[in-house]
């Protein structure tokens, strides 16, 4: 029989430990012969990437040394850290931003100069002997450049260019007569996912580019993720329709492949991003968004007809082909993120890894349903509703629960539906969550994610508090313990929302934006023009920028706020956080900051992330008048006394 404890209160099994300690990120999974290799994030190790080696005999071991980061800086977010062949490791290391060869066992070895390059997404040419990366470079003062260049897979060297001239590239793909360079590029002030153009240049028998030509995009049309079939025929996805769909390339003009109004198609911020792959020369595995969630099928190419896959997964990422499988990771609201590995023969998926090391009774998992509610300008948003759950715990009757608002970053991204420890902490402990999927995500076509081209600051914000509004009017949760948390951009949401809206009872900012200023002074060149699309170009829109910056707007805060932040984040510096702090606290405002030092634009340690969960639910149940329950370090706030004053 449940107990009966008052929602905030409850005992989980979740905990801040559970969550550090046994968890792992999964990313870039690869099949090489036998073998199946994929990136290891530990938080235990201060958040460091490890490749792992799956051999062909099941034995499990790290392909990289300790003292060895696999991570690219490249666009500052990476991704595509490392390429593998025939056994041959190639990997960028974090730590000095070099490439590094591993064969047989050896200790890494440096193929590149320690200076300040940068490389990501890297193939093997074995035609030409050689390799072909994007490289960023820094050695020269301003903005960095970027190219795609060749590079010796044995001997130190720098890279020969082969491709110059855009703001940005991404995607080198050979094919397979290694006769074509394919990639894709785009200049500011496009972001990869509003306008970017697909290329392809003839190599002559030395390798070198000898006529290149734009064969796909523009200005406002979106090329994600290039491939050569086996056969040489180029596959590429295309948002021209208003859906990220999947064509081929053919003389005399493209041709769409199995079209549809679904989701093919990602917003390309890390290199090495996949929504689908050859299992031979006639059939694509693909995945494929629609109404928010994931699915698999497959696709004869020679007749487009798609055949869906049924399987346990809503998520599902990166899938890499080879030896007649595909490997991906996915994840479902009851199952974390695994490597999975697909026969095809024998319809089955086998799991290589899962991100959590512990089995977690489904009676303390809340399965989200899909929300779709009213806003503003006769339109509809949508959402993702968590409902408190945990088996052993029923609150008083009559009580509402708590309700905490988030959303993704990006801004141009998506919620996951896979299973996140990181919202199961708040369900199992009696908070209702909405993972709001505001206008400008992805996921729901062209037309709405441009939704909030020129307003952002507006749109979402609106979409949050409508969101918010319609559970409060249905009686879902408890119209005086709303909360709104984001993270980056759903910080500079959360801190918008605070400082223009007056709904909300509390918030928390983790690493958010306050002064969108920055975003265009002080950052990396990968967002320096991603505003100019989503507020208006700078300085000649100066005003917009400042009539949306909550840190222009101090007084518009009037409820409880906690910020987390990283030393060391070069994406929103702490700076930002601590004027609002400081600001705050001089108006007597109950207010709360919580600096990590070494940490950048997200917390990698465990011990942070842990510091960061359980200080947010502490500072949730010192303004809501509630004691989670447990042992949990305190955080302190400043002007604290008002809230308890009030209450």
């Amino acid at each position: 029989m449940p107990k009966t404890a008052p929602y905030g209160t409850w005992q989980s099994p979740i905990t801040a430990d559970l969550i550090t300690g046994r968890r792992v990120g999964l990313s870039s999974p690869h099949i090489d012969g036998g073998d199946v290799y994929w990136i290891e994030n530990r938080p235990e190790e201060a958040g460091r990437s490890v490749i792992v080696r799956r051999a062909g005999d099941g034995t499990v071991s790290d392909a990289i040394p300790p003292g060895f980061n696999a991570r690219t800086r490249v666009h500052e977010y990476g991704g595509g850290a490392y390429a593998v062949r025939d056994g041959v490791l190639i990997f960028s290391n974090f730590y000095d931003t070099r490439l590094y060869r591993v064969e047989g066992g050896e200790e890494p070895r440096a193929i590149t100069p320690e200076t300040a390059l940068r490389y990501a997404d890297v193939v093997f040419d074995q035609g030409q002997d050689r390799l072909i990366a994007v490289r960023e470079d820094h050695t020269r003062g301003g903005e960095p450049v970027n190219t795609i260049v060749a590079l010796d897979p044995e001997n130190e060297s720098e890279g020969e260019v082969l491709a110059s001239g855009a703001d940005f590239y991404s995607n080198p793909r050979l094919s397979p007569d290694g006769r074509r360079l394919a990639w894709v590029q785009w200049d500011h002030p496009n972001m990869p996912w509003d306008g970017s153009e697909l290329w392809i240049a003839e190599l002559d028998a030395d390798g070198d580019v000898e006529a290149a030509a734009r064969v796909a995009g523009g200005l406002a049309e979106s090329i994600f993720q290039p491939e050569w079939s086996p056969d040489g025929t180029l596959y590429y996805v295309s948002d021209r329709t208003g859906w990220w769909n999947l064509y081929r390339h053919k003389q005399g003009g493209d041709e769409a492949v199995a079209p549809m109004e679904a989701e093919f198609g990602l917003p390309q911020w890390v290199f090495g991003m996949a929504t689908y792959a050859f299992l031979d020369e006639t059939t694509i595995f693909a995945t494929y968004a629609k109404d928010g969630a994931w699915r698999l099928a497959t696709i004869d190419t020679a007749s487009g007809e798609l055949t869906p896959i049924v399987s346990p997964y809503t998520e599902i990422d990166e899938p890499s082909a080879g030896e007649g499988a595909v490997v991906f990771v996915a994840g479902s609201p009851t199952l974390p993120a695994t490597v999975v590995r697909y026969d095809p023969a024998k319809e089955g998926f086998e799991t290589l890894k899962r991100s959590l090391d512990a089995d977690i009774d489904p009676g303390y998992l809340s399965v989200p349903e899909a929300v779709e509610f009213p806003t503003e300008g006769g339109l509809t948003a949508h959402a993702f509703l968590y409902l408190p759950r945990n088996k052993d715990f029923a609150a008083p009757k009559g009580e509402l629960p708590p309700l905490l608002v988030q959303s993704h970053g990006g801004p141009t991204g998506a919620t996951s539906t896979s299973m996140n420890l990181g919202t199961q902490f708040w369900t199992s402990r009696g908070f209702a969550v909405l993972d709001v999927n505001y206008g400008g995500s992805t996921g729901y076509g062209r037309p709405y994610r441009q939704r909030l081209n020129d307003r952002w600051g507006i749109v979402d914000v609106d979409d949050h508090v409508n969101g918010a509004k319609h559970l409060i009017e249905q009686g879902v949760v408890d119209a005086e313990r709303t909360a709104i948390r984001g993270w980056s951009a759903s910080g500079y949401t959360t801190l918008a929302t605070l400082a223009f809206r007056d709904l909300f009872r509390a918030g928390a900012s983790h690493f958010g934006i306050s002064d969108l200023e920055t975003m265009t002074t002080d950052t990396h060149k990968f967002e320096s023009r991603y505003l100019d699309g989503l507020i208006g170009p700078y300085p000649g829109r100066k005003d917009i920028y400042e009539e949306r910056s909550p840190i222009h707007h101090l007084k518009g805060f009037t409820e409880p706020l906690i910020l987390f932040q990283g030393s060391e984040d070069t994406v929103v510096p702490p700076d930002q956080a601590e004027t609002l702090y400081e600001a705050m606290k001089a108006r007597g405002l109950p207010v709360a900051m919580v600096l990590f030092e070494g940490e950048g634009h997200g917390f990698r340690r465990a011990e942070n992330i842990r510091r960061a969960l359980e200080g947010e639910l502490d500072f949730y149940g010192k303004v809501f008048g509630f004691r989670p329950h447990g042992e949990i370090e305190a955080v302190e706030i400043a002007n604290l006394s008002r809230v308890m004053g009030d209450g």
